[in-house]
């Protein structure tokens, strides 16, 4: 992922891990000037043609992230176009944007349109479960710009996909939840991250802790283990006896795959990870977007080849350890295959035996496994014998 703006964003979304990153080294270096810019266009283009000389597949994708990467101006993503047509030759360009939506204009839909780019919008369910905690800088809820902009979205037939958060408030209501995306918005694919984070002040003027950060009190607004096995559960219910094959959630396809002993699609169910490093408005590279601490620095793309970072020993060790650090409780557990101890970051727990490495969301895993496990049974076997998924709706 790349992330032209780095931390800089319009929100003040009271959850976000990323937006107090503007504190450490990475963008400390560029100055004040450095950090209103962005990333300059010479970088841009670096970026650009070294990350298609990296791939060995026909087909490149380049994810834009935030922060907020619309607060870079579209002339930035027309010359980013234009730089992939010249590098690209001979290859399939593709990109997708995460963004909160509220810098989109007829202009930019325009554009997102005719360039096929895909757009994922951030949101949190209803007005009310959204505006609790994803505010602008005045302190004032979004819902009502977001909507609008996902409107404008339909109107120039761009495609997009929803990006949620599950919290400690919208958990509450999982029904109200779904039934906004599904019934109200017709949104037809739906990512749900949970929101788990921990508080620990920092002299720099961070607040959340790191990993390796002992006796952090949980934050307010983070979901705990069962309320996210209770909330996935709920929704599952509905899905499974309405909308599979017409609406698709991550979690659930993601499940499905680990049955089938498939590449689950997300990399935090994955059995490694280290496939999603992150490269700043600077040039930095980091291992994960989660990790992007300076112990996690993998080099900077003006001074380090990206083959070198992205395929060398740092990043290989980053993700073996996502394997090979399972305490013995995840290695033996029967759902092993669906989890894989899902994000290291979370695994600030310790087991029953008091080995390290337990996922803060571990029971509400297990909730939510052996609910779908006879659904998910199904599906498997229908799947296996060359007929769609869909036909678990008939058991109901």
């Amino acid at each position: 992922m790349a992330k032209p703006a780095g931390p800089q964003c319009n929100l003040r979304c009271k959850y976000c891990y990323y937006l107090e990153k503007q504190h450490l080294g990475s963008s400390q270096e560029q100055g004040a000037k450095g950090r209103g810019q962005g990333m300059t266009d010479k970088l841009l283009e670096q970026y650009i043609r070294d990350y298609i000389g990296v791939q060995q597949t026909p087909d490149v994708l380049f994810a834009w992230h935030g922060g907020e990467p619309m607060i870079k101006p579209l002339a930035f993503y027309k010359q980013a176009v234009r730089l992939q047509h010249y590098y690209g030759r001979g290859k399939r360009i593709s990109n997708s944007i995460q963004t909160n939506g509220l810098f989109l204009t007829p202009e930019w839909c325009q554009f997102l349109h005719d360039e096929g780019w895909l757009v994922g919008i951030s949101i949190d369910g209803t007005k009310e479960q959204h505006d609790a905690y994803r505010l602008d800088a005045h302190g004032q809820g979004t819902w009502e710009r977001v909507v609008e902009s996902i409107k404008m979205l339909n109107d120039y037939g761009v495609e997009w996909n929803a990006m949620a958060t599950a919290n400690h408030y919208n958990c509450q209501d999982p029904i109200a939840f779904y039934h906004f995306f599904r019934d109200e918005l017709k949104c037809k694919f739906l990512q749900i991250s949970p929101v788990v984070e921990r508080i620990k002040e920092h002299s720099d003027g961070r607040h959340l802790a790191q990993l390796f950060d002992e006796d952090c009190p949980i934050a307010p607004f983070s979901i705990r283990p069962e309320e996210w096995g209770h909330f996935m559960c709920a929704i599952f219910d509905d899905w499974v006896k309405h909308d599979v094959g017409e609406m698709f959630v991550q979690l659930f396809d993601a499940t499905l795959a680990g049955w089938l002993g498939e590449a689950p699609g997300v990399c935090v169910y994955a059995e490694e990870c280290g496939h999603a490093a992150v490269m700043e408005q600077n040039g930095d590279l980091y291992s994960c977007d989660h990790f992007v601490f300076p112990q996690y620095k993998l080099g900077n793309i003006r001074t380090h080849g990206l083959p070198q970072m992205l395929y060398g020993t740092k990043q290989n060790r980053f993700s073996r350890l996502k394997r090979e650090a399972l305490p013995r409780q995840c290695r033996e557990c029967q759902w092993l295959k669906a989890c894989h101890g899902e994000c290291p970051r979370l695994r600030f727990l310790r087991t029953a035996d008091g080995e390290p490495g337990l996922n803060y969301l571990c029971a509400g895993y297990r909730i939510f496994f052996q609910h779908v496990a006879p659904y998910m049974d199904y599906m498997m076997q229908e799947l296996l014998a060359g007929r769609p998924a869909s036909g678990v709706m008939s058991l109901f």
